[in-house]
């Protein structure tokens, strides 16, 4: 994913609550973190409810701290009929600098559901 096309979706501030003994933020909550950043898109794209039914491996490449800024980029790759993969990245800041990193990667899958939970047609844009 370029700087050029992705979206920012999530930027939220790491906790205490949000990491182990070692203040290092837990996997689970920055992969929550993207799968919430990517059913925004997903949502957004498909006028409607929409739920993951993947995610590719997950690679955590630096850690991410307590008092770290975490953005969620994403970016939709392919549509199709009723299913959506989107592309996520997470990246991560330190409180007083500027530099970012990114700290993981993945691409989740989609599909936009009816209010009785089966696969819909998602519109497509003309």
């Amino acid at each position: 994913m370029t700087e050029e096309y992705r979206e920012p979706v999530i930027r939220i501030t790491a906790m205490p609550a949000d990491a182990n003994a070692y203040g290092d933020i837990f996997g689970g909550w920055l992969m929550s973190l993207m799968d919430m950043g990517a059913g925004l898109i997903a949502a957004r794209h498909s006028h409607g409810r929409a739920v993951t039914i993947a995610m590719d491996g997950m690679q955590f490449h630096k850690p991410v701290k307590i008092g770290d800024e975490v953005s969620v980029y994403g970016n939709l790759r392919k549509v199709g009929r009723s299913s959506m993969t989107i592309a996520i990245e997470a990246w991560r800041r330190h409180r007083h600098e500027e530099e970012q990193v990114k700290v993981t990667e993945a691409v989740f899958t989609f599909v936009a559901i009816d209010d009785a939970g089966k696969p819909r047609a998602i519109e497509q844009e003309s």
